[in-house]
């Protein structure tokens, strides 16, 4: 009788763990709100049941609430498992594919976490340039703006102290293309918002005509900054992708296919045509999240 007892207990232990909603999180910002939104609506419209805890904070908070299984699935870029594992010199992370199986596979091995397949867009520090002075100077990659630079052009570059001081940044740029530019060429602005330093180079604002960005920030659709190349990959590869606790999709095997599809149509253009309309345009990024899968079918 006991050992039937503690049989049915455990029966009931698992069948209430299968029902267990999943914690989604996401990190603050307005990108990660709007990935974060992804998760959450394709989970539910998949009938599995989830709480919205997106918005959660930057990237060490919603990584150890992952780690700590307070939370089960949140949205993380590819490039950002260099700095999880120490392994930034890596040149694995500078290639899209090799950094996702890498990020993927050290994950998994060591804390039983699975990477989802990432989506294409690919969202990394660059270089923007206003159009018009793109035009006018040939500037297409950071090779020309090398030229630009050390041909005595009139460049000045708004972007944050940590762009301008971080050895993954600007400093990464000058070293790789053989620039340099000078303290009276940069703008230095508070906090690290592209969305003020892209303003000042759309509008010229005391001369920008440079810029700081990610490269799938919502500004760049709108403004016509032109985005440089980045030839030599100095920069990692920052593909968004679902991870999740290896148990929760054990649980619920269904949201890989079901997120998976979800994030494949979201190119470096779709995002930030996406972002756009959160960091300018003010909407909400539940509504934006909710329009973007009705249009792939993803959502009724």
């Amino acid at each position: 009788m006991r050992r039937l007892l503690a049989v049915l207990l455990a029966l009931l232990a698992c069948a209430a763990n299968a029902q267990a909603p999943l914690r989604v999180g996401s990190k603050a910002d307005n990108e990660g709100a709007l990935l974060g939104q992804i998760v959450l609506q394709v989970l539910r419209h998949e009938g599995i049941p989830a709480v919205d805890h997106t918005q959660l904070g930057p990237t060490s908070i919603v990584r150890r609430a992952l780690l700590n299984g307070d939370l089960d699935v949140y949205p993380e870029y590819t490039g950002n498992a260099a700095f999880f594992f120490h392994r930034e010199d890596d040149p694995a992370f500078r290639e899209a594919a090799k950094a996702y199986a890498l990020a993927a596979s050290l994950d998994r091995t060591m804390n039983k976490l699975v990477w989802l397949a990432p989506a294409p867009a690919d969202n990394h520090w660059a270089i923007g340039v206003r159009g018009d002075v793109a035009g006018r100077e040939r500037l297409r990659t950071l090779e020309d703006f090398a030229r630009w630079v050390n041909g005595g052009g009139d460049v000045l570059l708004a972007g944050s102290a940590e762009f301008v001081e971080s050895e993954a940044a600007l400093p990464a740029f000058q070293a790789a293309y053989g620039f340099k530019l000078r303290g009276s060429q940069l703008l230095v602005l508070a906090g690290g918002d592209t969305s003020a330093t892209i303003k000042a180079a759309a509008e010229g604002t005391s001369d920008v005509n440079a810029s700081m960005v990610y490269s799938t920030d919502g500004a760049i659709a709108v403004t016509g900054l032109v985005v440089l190349e980045d030839p030599k990959h100095v920069e990692m590869v920052y593909q968004p992708a679902p991870v999740v606790r290896e148990d929760a999709l054990r649980r619920y095997p269904a949201m890989r296919p079901a997120l998976e599809a979800a994030f494949r149509p979201l190119t470096v253009d779709v995002l930030r045509k996406l972002n756009a309309r959160t960091q300018i345009d003010g909407e909400d990024a539940a509504t934006v999240a909710a329009d973007y899968l009705r249009s792939h079918g993803l959502l009724k």
